[in-house]
């Protein structure tokens, strides 16, 4: 990392607060450039945009430079998880890595075998498959993919932290957002259940501080919302928060299956509507990871919503 002439020493949020500064965050790893793999998605956006603020250098990893659409401070690299030969430009100078799996499993231990050689700290976005919920207990490829990415990253010798986090509240945003903006009716199965969904910009606060700071190495956080909802009161929050009331129809799983084709691959509803049925009558898991590790509350769901509501409205 490059200084000033006058270094200062002092705390991530005094960093952030004071912006385009070069500081020494106590307790930091001092880093030079972090890349971020995945950083036009949810919480890549949100990773890259909260690094900016700490005035890091950020390199972000992307199929396609020219639509990524991100600020002007980042360095936009070219290159694919699919294709490992087009990572080496990408991994010149980097000190960590922030990782969202963006591609097919087959190329996952050539990929992290080729990253680890050259960056010694990953910070992987995974999920809770190890968590002993109901919800998350339900086997699926992806949980079993991101299992297989997290012994490949053990076994290098790398340092390394696991985000897991619960239900994305973003997820609104393809199961429930188009049909709120085509009218007040919404059709959903298991709207009992309850989850606590959590802010895109609560998982990227965390990823952040363990890119940033001493002590999370090998950590391994489960990451929720403050708050657990059923689906109803989920779509109920959204209503308010719009202004436009809404009327949940429950629907059963068969019809759930055809339905929800539009929105999302089979796989996907059966991965979702297996893990409902398992999670139904039991209360949501609820952690304060968010809170014990940035120090700040996570956002509620009404935030979270308050935050979208254009994309809420027709």
């Amino acid at each position: 990392m490059e200084f000033h002439e006058t270094v200062w020493e002092i705390n991530y949020d005094q960093a952030v607060a004071l912006g385009r500064k070069k500081w020494i965050l106590k307790g930091c790893f001092c880093m030079k450039r972090i890349l971020v793999i995945g950083a036009t998605g949810n919480v890549g956006r949100q990773v890259t945009s909260q690094l900016l603020a700490t005035n890091v250098g950020v390199r972000a990893l992307t199929r396609n430079p020219d639509t990524a659409a991100l600020p002007s401070e980042v360095e936009v690299v070219r290159g694919d998880l699919a294709i490992p030969e087009t990572l080496h430009e990408s991994l010149e100078g980097v000190d960590a890595i922030f990782l969202v799996w963006t591609a097919p499993a087959a190329t996952f231990p050539v990929v992290i075998n080729r990253l680890t050689r050259h960056v010694p700290r990953i910070v992987f976005l995974s999920a809770p498959h190890r968590t002993p919920h109901p919800l998350f207990q339900q086997p699926n490829p992806l949980a079993a993919m991101h299992a297989g990415i997290e012994e490949a990253i053990k076994a290098t010798g790398v340092s390394w932290t696991f985000l897991r986090p619960g239900m994305f509240s973003a997820n609104a945003l393809s199961w429930w957002a188009p049909q709120i903006r085509a009218g007040a009716v919404v059709r959903w199965p298991y709207t009992t259940v309850p989850t606590a969904p959590i802010h895109e910009r609560d998982i990227a606060a965390v990823a952040v501080r363990a890119l940033l700071e001493r002590g999370h190495d090998r950590g391994d956080y489960v990451l929720t919302g403050p708050t657990a909802l059923s689906h109803r009161e989920q779509i109920a929050t959204i209503g308010e928060v719009i202004g436009k009331p809404l009327r949940l129809e429950e629907i059963s799983p068969e019809e759930a299956r055809r339905e929800l084709l539009t929105i999302m691959p089979a796989p996907a509803i059966e991965m979702l509507l297996n893990a409902w049925a398992a999670a139904l009558g039991h209360p949501a898991l609820v952690t304060s990871t968010v809170a014990d590790i940035t120090g700040t509350p996570a956002r509620t769901y009404r935030d979270w919503v308050t935050d979208h509501v254009a994309e809420f409205r027709a």
